[in-house]
C-alpha cells in the first residue's frame, strides 16, 4: 500500500503563486508515477499533471502548461506542483494520485490505485 498525504493548499489572491506537495509513504519503491487532479466547485475532477517517476518525464493537461509545473524530491518520495499566476478559476480541491502500472491513459482517474485526501486551494478576486 501508498499512503499520499497532501500539503500547501490555502488562500491566496489572483495572481499569486502556491506550492503544493504531496508525500508518498508505505510500499513506494513500484511507483510508477504520480499525478494532480483538481476537483472545482459544481465540476468534475480534471487531470492537471502527471510526473513519471522513472523518467521524470512530466505530461500536463494542455490548459495549464504554461501555468503549473511539477517537479520531485527523490529523497523524500515527495511531488510538488508548483501553481503561478493562480485565478479564481484555479479554486478547488487539488488531490494526488499515485500508481504502480506502466501502462494506462495518463489523465485517467481510474489509472491511478492510490488517492492522497486532498487540500483546497482557494483563490479570491
Amino acid at each position: 500500500q501508498v499512503q499520499l498525504v497532501e500539503s500547501g493548499g490555502g488562500l491566496v489572491q489572483t495572481g499569486g503563486s502556491l506550492r503544493l506537495s504531496c508525500a508518498a509513504s508505505g510500499r513506494t519503491v513500484g511507483l510508477a508515477a504520480m499525478a494532480w487532479f483538481r476537483l472545482a466547485p459544481g465540476k468534475e475532477r480534471e487531470f492537471v499533471g502527471r510526473l513519471n517517476w522513472y523518467t521524470n518525464m512530466t505530461y500536463y493537461a494542455e490548459s495549464k502548461k504554461a501555468q503549473f509545473t511539477i517537479s520531485r524530491d527523490n529523497t523524500q518520495n515527495t511531488v510538488y506542483l508548483q501553481m503561478n499566476n493562480l485565478k479564481p478559476e484555479d479554486t478547488g480541491v487539488y488531490s494526488c494520485a499515485a500508481t504502480t502500472r506502466l501502462s494506462g491513459e495518463h489523465s485517467r482517474e481510474s489509472t491511478y490505485e492510490y488517492w492522497g485526501q486532498g487540500t483546497q486551494v482557494t483563490v479570491s478576486s
